[in-house]
């Protein structure tokens, strides 16, 4: 498997997410570079932290993160029932790996608009006026 970021949100509750990272951020950064990791980063946002960590391949992170410690450091988050999210990739606010490319809007907005019909071109100059009958009622012409 390629070389990949993997990320772990931890997030606020009845403690913040920065007393978990405090007391834990130099046991899991210790033991991964142990296990393989290249690179590591911690980021805080408002909602709580994230541990961002990058191993050579999936074997080194599985094998990370079935570490005694790794575990008993997950089980620790402030929430961990609903305050704990471990994925592959970048974490938190971070963007694509690669730029997106442009789509259409979805809805009526992604649809060509089809162009209008011509409106009738009425010459008033070669039109003939229209017989009159009798008070003013217009005759049909003939022809």
């Amino acid at each position: 498997m390629a070389a990949e970021w993997w990320s772990i949100e931890v997030f606020d509750a009845s403690l913040p997410a920065s007393a978990w990272q405090r007391s834990w951020q130099e046991t899991l950064a210790e033991t991964a570079l142990t296990y393989g990791a290249v690179q590591w980063e911690w980021h805080a946002h408002s909602w709580g932290v994230v541990f961002e960590v990058f191993f050579e391949d999936e074997e080194q992170w599985e094998a990370w993160r079935a570490l005694p410690v790794v575990r008993a450091a997950l089980d620790a988050v402030p929430d961990p029932v609903n305050g704990l999210v471990v994925y592959r990739g970048r974490g938190g606010s971070s963007g694509a790996p690669v730029p997106r490319r442009p789509v259409p809007a979805p809805g009526a907005a992604a649809l060509e608009a089809e162009p209008p019909e011509p409106e009738p071109i009425i010459d008033l100059a070669a039109a003939e006026p229209a017989s009159r009958g009798p008070r003013g009622s217009v005759l049909p012409s003939p022809g």
